[in-house]
């Protein structure tokens, strides 16, 4: 299987990025071909909602996401992954979820499987009802089929006592895909 692997976190070692590579680790070993697009670190401008794409073409802006979304088209699971700021996804990856606006009949035609990772500092059940939401909305609009979440709180931070759990349970979901 092919798989895309989006990132939101502005860390390059920080939890998010840490369960994003245990995920691919598993995924892998169990044969499957993984391209990750760490999204904090490319040129993704906001959507402006100019609608110059029709839902179905190019976008107005020359920037990283045409590649993005080429590889998601040409992909059999969507993998997200990202850090709770402000209970939801980080302003990094969800500007490039705003921008599948450009190709989403194509990826609802796709139905793509898909999984979902997020870590957060706190570890109350607060913390993650807004991404939860989010994601069961995504999922249905986009026409995905949910493979797998983990809701890592009381990971907001390498080293804490919640990685080991966490790290074996991304690399589990990436084996099992």
């Amino acid at each position: 299987m092919k798989i895309v692997v989006l990132t939101g976190s502005p860390h390059k070692n920080g939890t998010s990025n840490t369960l994003a590579s245990e995920f691919i680790r598993g995924a892998l070993e169990a044969g499957h071909e993984v391209l990750r697009f760490d999204t904090a670190f490319l040129k993704i401008h906001s959507c402006i909602g100019c609608d110059h794409c029709g839902m179905n073409g190019p976008c107005v802006f020359d920037d990283d996401m045409p590649k993005i979304l080429d590889a998601i088209l040409d992909s059999d699971m969507l993998v997200f992954v990202t850090p709770i700021y402000y209970f939801g996804f980080s302003a990094q990856i969800k500007g490039a979820i705003d921008r599948f606006y450009s190709r989403n009949g194509q990826i609802q035609r796709k139905h793509l499987k898909s999984a979902f990772i997020a870590t957060a500092w706190n570890n109350d059940n607060q913390v993650m009802q807004g991404i939860e939401k989010h994601i069961e909305i995504l999922i249905d609009y986009l026409n995905l089929d949910n493979a797998g979440m983990i809701l890592a709180k009381g990971y907001g931070y390498v080293g804490a006592s919640t990685e080991k759990h966490y790290m074996d349970e991304a690399y589990r979901l990436g084996k099992s895909v």
